[in-house]
């Protein structure tokens, strides 16, 4: 298998590189670029977004015809892993969760009016967006079946009721994609509904305080008491929802992966600067054997992750959906996050733990990679039921 990358995505890698070398990484040493949630200043991304736009690298995952750089999947999961060696880097690309996977999914199944009126917007940088899917108990989590919050139709409308949280982005967003329950049929009762902030009938409850740094707009908790939808901003069919979710998690779950393993790189380049230049007991810490072991494994477990995600990256630009190696290269490349920002910490001493290096930001915002988008367990069963079904065919070389 040659994992070569073509001409084209190798150049824009290289640009991506330079790009946040340039003129990201000097901004993490200043506390004055970050919010008070630990992100990138907002008047500082719009102004780092300029630049972006202006050097050819914005959006790299939309379509050349409506204003991206038109990569395949194989393309982005390189550009996207450069990105994220540093803590702004993805955002300020509009290639950050929750608005990279958004737009995907609707330039996938929006109708060309939808696409106007609410893609568009999003891969020009003028608003955010938010998915309103997961439900306090007992409703929906990792099973979007368990969904309670109804959508009930009213003529040409449908009318939302419920109550949804830990909502990535929706302190900033401006559009929403909502999953609501439109049936009881258990394969068709979810349909996916568009919805603008400024409609009445929905309120934020809260943004939920969490243990690490923050996507803009936090986490939040929501309600809602009379939405009114029209018809025309429902997505795809009546009943689609669940083919809608896993238009929308497919590639998003990978996305993740992709950057993770930007933010691991970084972290373990942070320990290589320490231990090769520390030195205790005669010599470098790096010439010890045993912080060796440590470099070594996190340096394989990082490759290992990067072959599952270009493994899984090669199937959907295949039109497959990939759904094993999407769950594979999740499970894996989360611990791995967690394992080289660990690693990373451990090898800086008491200088790891401080806030004078980003391993800090990164360790607390590693914990997540674990639960976002599918627990590891989630994924281990997806995983187990399609192992039981193929057996043998489990392995193979397609």
């Amino acid at each position: 298998m040659d994992f070569t990358l073509s001409a084209e995505i190798e150049g824009y890698r290289a640009r991506y590189k330079a790009f946040v070398a340039e003129h990201l990484l000097p901004l993490e040493s200043d506390p004055a670029s970050f919010d008070d949630h630990e992100n990138i200043r907002l008047d500082l991304l719009e102004t780092m977004r300029g630049k972006a736009k202006a050097a050819g690298l914005w959006c790299p995952q939309m379509p050349k015809a409506i204003g991206g750089q038109g990569l395949p999947v194989v393309g982005m999961a390189a550009c996207y892993e450069e990105m994220n060696y540093s803590i702004f880097g993805p955002v300020v690309f509009n290639c950050a969760a929750p608005d990279d996977g958004n737009m995907t999914v609707l330039n996938k199944v929006g109708t060309p009016a939808q696409k106007e009126k609410w893609l568009m917007p999003i891969v020009e940088g003028k608003v955010r967006s938010s998915i309103v899917m997961t439900e306090p108990a007992p409703g929906s989590g990792s099973d979007p079946t368990m969904t309670l919050t109804t959508a009930t139709r009213a003529g040409d409308k449908w009318i939302i009721k419920g109550r949804k949280w830990f909502i990535t982005g929706a302190g900033v967003a401006s559009h929403f994609l909502l999953m609501a329950k439109t049936s009881d049929d258990p394969r068709k009762g979810l349909t996916g509904f568009l919805f603008h902030k400024d409609q009445p009938g929905w309120r934020i409850i809260r943004r939920i305080p969490i243990m690490g740094p923050e996507e803009h707009g936090g986490h939040c908790e929501l309600e809602f008491d009379g939405l009114e939808i029209p018809d025309e901003n429902r997505v795809m069919n009546v009943g689609d929802g669940l083919k809608f979710v896993q238009i929308r998690l497919g590639t998003a779950r990978l996305t993740h992966c992709m950057r993770w393993l930007g933010l691991a790189r970084r972290a373990m380049d942070i320990a290589a600067d320490y231990v090769g230049t520390r030195m205790t007991h005669g010599g470098r810490l790096a010439d010890k054997e045993s912080v060796q072991w440590l470099l070594g494994d996190a340096a394989m477990q990082i490759e290992i992750g990067r072959m599952l995600v270009m493994r899984a990256a090669a199937k959907l630009d295949s039109g497959d959906f990939a759904r094993k190696e999407v769950s594979m290269a999740k499970i894996v490349v989360a611990d791995v996050l967690h394992h080289a920002v660990d690693t990373a910490v451990q090898l800086n001493g008491a200088r790891g733990y401080s806030k004078d290096t980003p391993l800090e930001w990164m360790y607390r915002y590693a914990r997540q990679a674990r639960l976002v988008d599918g627990a590891s367990e989630v994924h281990k069963m997806v995983l187990a039921k399609a192992f039981m079904k193929e057996r043998q065919d489990f392995w193979n070389w397609k």
